[in-house]
C-alpha cells in the first residue's frame, strides 16, 4: 500500500486500483449572470480525450507496443556528433563515466534513445515529456516552504513529444537497473511491472480529480518515510541527508580563504577548475539578466547578495562537457548562496527524436523563446513545486564565439538522490511504483491527458506489453554499451575513468 499527500487535502490511499479515503473536490459559487452564455465546448474535453484514445487502439494496438524496431544507427557516431559541441577536455570523463555499467551507458545515451524512438509507432498524443524520465532521474528537493518533495528533477531533454516515449525511457532503465544490481531477470521483470502499473493506475486516480486538484498533487517526503514500504528506510535515510546539504555545507567542503579573506572555490582538476581570466564585469552582467527572469520576491532577495567567484563544475553523466558553472555568492552578514548555471542545448527529443512542431495546444512557447527557458518552463509543469531561484539566460557569447542558453538554479541545497545499486529486489519494485506515479502526475499536467487513460483502458495489455519493450531495449542497451567498448579499445574514443 503507498499512500500519497494532496498537498491541500491529508491524504489518498491507493491499494491496487481502488482509492480509500477522499479529496473533497473546490467549492463552487453559481456565477453572476453573463451578457453572454459562457463557453461550455471544454466541458467534454476530458470524456472526448478519453475516446480518442479508445480509438486509437484500433490503429495502434496495445499488445503492438511491446515491438522493438531499430531504425539503422551508429550509436557511437551519435555520441561523437553531441561530442563536437562540448568542451573537449571533459569529453574523456564522459566516455568513462559510461563506460562504468550499461545503465550508466544509458543514463548518458539519451540521444541514442531518441533515434531509436523516432520512427517507432506512436498513439499520436503529444504532451510535454520530461525526455529523460529513467530511474536516476527523481529525487528529493526542497520546496520553498523548505518542505522536501520527491518528483522528477533532470529537465534538460523536456520537450513537446509522444507520451510513450517517457515511459519507455522509465521503464528500460527499471530493467537496466535491476541487472546492475544483480536482481534476477524475474525480480527485473516484477519491477518493471510495478512502475507501469504504478503509471497507469495512478493516471485513473488523478482523472477522478479537477485539473486544478491534479496540479496540487505531490509526494512529501517526509509523509512517504514514514510509510511501511519496503522502501521507507532508505527513504528516510536520503531525507536526512538531502537536509544537511545547505550553502552552509558546501561552503566548508568546496572553499577555502583567499590573503584578503575572500571566499574561493577550490580548484579539484578536473572536476572543478577556474577558467584561464575571470571576467567579472561580464558575469555579474548575466547575473542581472538572470535576476530578470526571477519572481519579484526571489529577484529582491538575490540583490542582497554579491558574486565573489565561479568556477566550471562537471556534472552527472549525460551533462559531461556542457558547460556548468557554479557561482558563489554572499551575503549581508557573509552568509553563502550557491548557484548552478547549465548549459541548456537542443533537446535530443528534437534533435534525434525528430519530434515535430508540437500541434495546437501544446505549449509552443517552450520551443520559440530559447532552450534556458524551454528547460525553466518544463520544469515548472512537471514538477509538483519548483526551487524559486529557477531562471535562465539567453543568447550568452562564449570565447568560441557561439552562443549559448543557460538555466540556473540552486546548488545542492537540500536536494538527495537514492545509491540505486544498494536496494534490493523488494525496495527497487517499491521505487519503481513511486516513479511511475509522478511520471503519471507529470503527464496528467498537460492537455488532453485524459487520452492516455482511454487508451490504457482497465486492463493490463499495454502494462505488460512495456514489460517486454523494456526487456528487449535492456537487451540492445547492452549490446550498445559493447560497441562502445569496442570504440574506446581501438582508439576511436577517448576515455578516463573514475572520475
Amino acid at each position: 500500500m503507498v499512500k500519497f499527500r494532496h498537498a491541500r487535502q491529508p491524504v489518498v490511499e491507493i491499494v491496487g486500483s481502488q482509492q480509500v479515503g477522499h479529496v473533497p473536490y473546490a467549492s463552487r459559487q453559481h456565477p453572476p449572470p453573463a451578457v453572454k452564455p459562457p463557453d461550455t465546448t471544454h466541458k467534454d474535453s476530458v470524456a472526448r480525450a478519453r475516446a480518442a484514445g479508445r480509438q486509437a487502439r484500433t490503429s495502434l494496438p496495445r499488445s503492438e507496443q511491446s515491438v522493438l524496431t531499430l531504425p539503422e544507427r551508429d550509436v557511437v557516431g551519435i555520441l561523437e556528433g553531441q561530442h563536437s559541441t562540448r568542451l573537449p577536455d571533459f569529453i574523456p570523463v564522459r566516455v568513462g563515466r559510461m563506460l562504468e555499467t550499461p545503465f550508466s551507458f544509458y543514463r548518458g545515451a539519451a540521444a541514442v534513445m531518441a533515434h531509436d524512438l523516432s520512427d517507432s509507432r506512436v498513439t499520436g498524443h503529444m504532451l510535454i515529456a520530461s525526455g529523460d524520465a529513467h530511474l536516476a532521474n527523481f529525487g528529493l528537493f526542497a520546496s520553498p516552504e523548505r518542505r522536501l518533495i520527491f518528483d522528477l528533477n533532470d529537465f534538460d531533454e523536456a520537450y513537446p513529444a509522444p507520451w510513450e516515449w517517457d515511459v519507455k525511457r522509465l521503464a528500460a532503465s527499471v530493467w537496466l537497473n535491476g541487472r546492475n544490481s544483480s536482481h534476477t531477470e524475474e525480480q527485473c521483470r516484477t519491477a518493471v511491472q510495478a512502475c507501469v502499473r504504478s503509471y497507469h493506475k495512478a493516471l485513473r486516480v488523478l482523472y477522478n480529480h479537477t485539473v486544478t486538484e491534479r496540479y496540487y498533487f505531490q509526494m512529501d517526503a517526509e509523509f512517504l518515510a514514514a510509510q511501511r514500504t519496503p522502501a521507507h528506510k532508505r527513504i528516510k535515510t536520503e531525507e536526512t541527508k538531502a537536509r544537511q546539504r545547505t550553502s552552509e555545507q558546501v561552503l566548508t567542503k568546496l572553499t577555502t580563504r583567499d590573503e584578503g579573506g575572500e571566499p574561493r572555490i577550490v580548484d579539484q582538476p578536473p572536476i572543478v577548475r577556474h577558467p584561464p581570466v575571470r571576467n567579472f564585469e561580464l558575469m555579474q552582467r548575466l547575473v542581472d539578466q538572470y535576476r530578470s527572469t526571477l519572481r519579484e520576491d526571489t529577484a529582491l532577495l538575490l540583490s542582497q547578495y554579491r558574486l565573489v567567484d565561479y568556477a566550471l563544475r562537471i556534472v552527472g553523466v549525460g551533462s559531461v562537457g556542457t558547460r556548468c558553472w557554479v557561482l558563489l555568492f554572499e551575503g549581508p552578514a557573509g552568509e553563502p548562496l550557491f548557484l548552478q548555471a547549465k548549459e541548456a542545448g537542443e533537446s535530443v527529443l528534437a534533435t534525434h527524436g525528430r519530434v515535430p512542431n508540437p500541434p495546437e495546444g501544446v505549449v509552443t512557447s517552450l520551443i520559440t523563446r530559447g532552450q534556458g527557458y524551454r528547460v525553466v518552463g518544463a520544469q515548472r509543469i512537471l514538477q509538483a513545486q519548483s526551487d524559486p531561484f529557477l531562471g535562465w539566460i539567453k543568447d550568452v557569447t562564449g570565447d568560441d564565439g557561439l552562443q549559448r542558453d543557460f538555466y540556473i538554479r540552486q546548488f545542492r541545497d537540500m536536494k538527495g538522490s537514492f545509491t540505486l545499486a544498494e536496494m534490493n529486489a523488494e525496495a527497487t519494485a517499491e521505487y519503481a511504483r513511486l516513479c511511475g506515479w509522478l511520471l503519471a502526475r507529470a503527464h496528467s499536467q498537460s492537455p488532453g491527458g485524459a487520452f492516455i487513460l482511454g487508451y490504457l483502458g482497465r486492463n493490463p495489455v499495454f502494462d505488460e506489453a512495456m514489460v517486454d519493450w523494456a526487456r528487449s531495449y535492456a537487451d540492445q542497451t547492452e549490446a550498445d554499451y559493447e560497441q562502445l567498448q569496442r570504440a574506446v579499445q581501438s582508439g576511436r574514443l577517448p576515455a578516463e575513468t573514475g572520475v
